[in-house]
C-alpha cells in the first residue's frame, strides 16, 4: 500500500491490492500529511471497510452506486431525470475520482459544487439537487452514515425572467415549420402549456372534444412530472385544430398517439426540440428561444390577460407556488396598465 500522484488528478492516490488486484483510490486531498493519515486509516476487514466511520458499512464506489441507483430509478422516475442523475455522477467522478462513497468528505463535495457553480450555475444546481437525493438514498441503503449535501447551501443563483414569445412570433415559427404534425404539436404546446414529455405521450384517449378539454393520464409507460393527472380546458382555436387531425378511420384505436410519425410510433423529445430550434433560426428569432419557451409563453399570456397566479399554477401543474411566482412581474405590469386606464 502506497501513495502516488499523477497529472490526472490534483489529489494523492492510494494504491493497494485487493485479492491480488491492484486498486487505486483517491485520497481526495492534495496535502501529503492528510494523504498519509488517510492511508493509515484505510483498513480492510473481510468485505467491510473500517476507518473514519463509527460503524461498519458496506463499501461501494461512486460508479457502482450510480448503476444501482439508476436501476432503482427506472421504477419511479422519468428517463430524463435518470439522464440528469447519470450526468451528475459523471461530473462528480470526473472531479473526485471513482472513490468509495463513504470516503467523500464534506469539503470535497462543497468544493465540487463551488467549482461547478463558478462555471455553470444551472449545472451546479442540477448536480446539487440530484446528488443530494441520491446520497439520501445511500444513507437509507446503509452505504453512508450521513448525507453531506444536506450540510451544503447552494450559492444564490441569478434568476433571469423567463423568455416568452407573442402570437406574432409564434406565427413566424409555424410558417417556418415544414412538418404538419410538428405544426399541430407546437400549436398545442403554445395553447396549453403542456411539457414536451406530455405532448409526445399524448393519446387520443386523453382528448375530450365534446368537453373541450385534455387530461394528462398516467400509465405504466408514462407519468407526469408531479405524478398527478390534470385536466386542461382548451379554447376554440385548438379545439378546431385537433378536430382537423382527429382520426376518421374506424380501425385507428383511441390509444394511438395524437402526434406521431407515419408508422404511428411516438415522436422522440430530442427530435421535436431540434426541429423547433431549426424553425426558430429560420424565422430569425432570438436563438435563446427553446421548446420550453412555449410553456412560458402560455403562462405569460394568461397573466397578461388577468388570470391569477393560483389558477396558472393549477393549469401548469406546478407542485410549488414559488415556481409560478416567476411570472409575478408580468402581473404587476398588468395592474399598472389597468390603473393607467383611469
Amino acid at each position: 500500500m502506497y501513495l502516488v500522484k499523477n497529472k490526472k488528478s490534483p489529489f494523492f492516490q492510494l494504491v493497494h491490492f485487493d485479492n491480488g488486484k491492484r486498486t487505486t483510490v483517491s485520497t481526495l486531498t492534495a496535502d501529503e500529511k492528510e494523504a498519509i493519515f488517510f492511508m493509515a486509516s484505510f483498513k480492510y476487514k473481510g468485505n467491510i471497510i473500517e476507518g473514519e466511520t463509527k460503524h461498519k458499512i458496506e463499501p461501494i464506489k461512486l460508479s457502482k452506486f450510480n448503476d444501482e441507483y439508476l436501476e432503482y430509478l427506472k421504477k419511479t422516475k422519468s428517463k430524463s431525470y435518470a439522464r440528469s442523475v447519470k450526468l451528475s455522477f459523471e461530473m462528480l467522478i470526473a472531479y473526485c475520482g471513482d472513490n468509495y462513497l463513504h470516503h467523500l468528505k464534506l469539503r470535497n463535495i462543497d468544493q465540487f459544487i463551488s467549482v461547478t457553480f463558478a462555471r455553470t450555475e444551472n449545472g451546479a444546481a442540477l448536480y446539487y439537487r440530484t446528488l443530494k437525493a441520491a446520497f439520501s438514498k445511500a444513507v437509507v441503503w446503509e452505504y453512508l452514515e450521513k448525507n453531506h449535501f444536506k450540510a451544503i447551501k447552494l450559492p444564490k443563483m441569478t434568476k433571469p425572467q423567463p423568455l416568452y414569445i407573442n402570437e406574432k412570433d409564434f406565427a413566424k415559427i409555424l410558417e417556418h415549420t415544414e412538418n404538419e404534425t410538428l405544426m399541430h404539436l407546437f400549436k398545442t404546446a403554445f395553447l396549453t402549456g403542456f411539457r414536451l414529455g406530455e405532448l409526445v405521450n399524448m393519446k387520443w384517449s386523453w382528448v375530450n372534444l365534446d368537453e373541450s378539454q385534455i387530461t394528462t393520464i398516467c400509465s405504466d409507460g408514462f407519468f407526469t412530472k408531479s405524478k398527478e393527472e390534470r385536466t386542461i380546458p382548451i379554447n376554440e382555436e385548438l379545439l378546431n385544430d385537433l378536430k382537423s387531425i382527429y382520426p376518421k378511420i374506424l380501425s385507428i384505436k383511441r390509444n394511438n398517439y395524437v402526434f406521431s410519425i407515419r408508422s404511428g410510433a411516438k415522436l422522440k423529445e430530442d427530435f421535436v426540440s431540434k426541429q423547433f430550434k431549426i424553425a426558430i433560426r429560420r424565422a430569425d428569432l432570438n436563438d435563446k428561444i427553446h421548446f420550453h419557451t412555449l410553456r412560458h409563453s402560455y403562462a405569460s399570456a394568461l397573466v397578461q390577460k388577468g388570470v391569477s397566479l393560483k389558477v396558472i399554477q393549477e393549469l401548469l401543474g406546478h407542485e410549488q407556488f414559488t415556481t409560478t411566482e416567476k411570472y409575478a412581474h408580468l402581473q404587476q405590469q398588468t395592474l399598472k396598465d389597468a390603473v393607467n386606464l383611469l
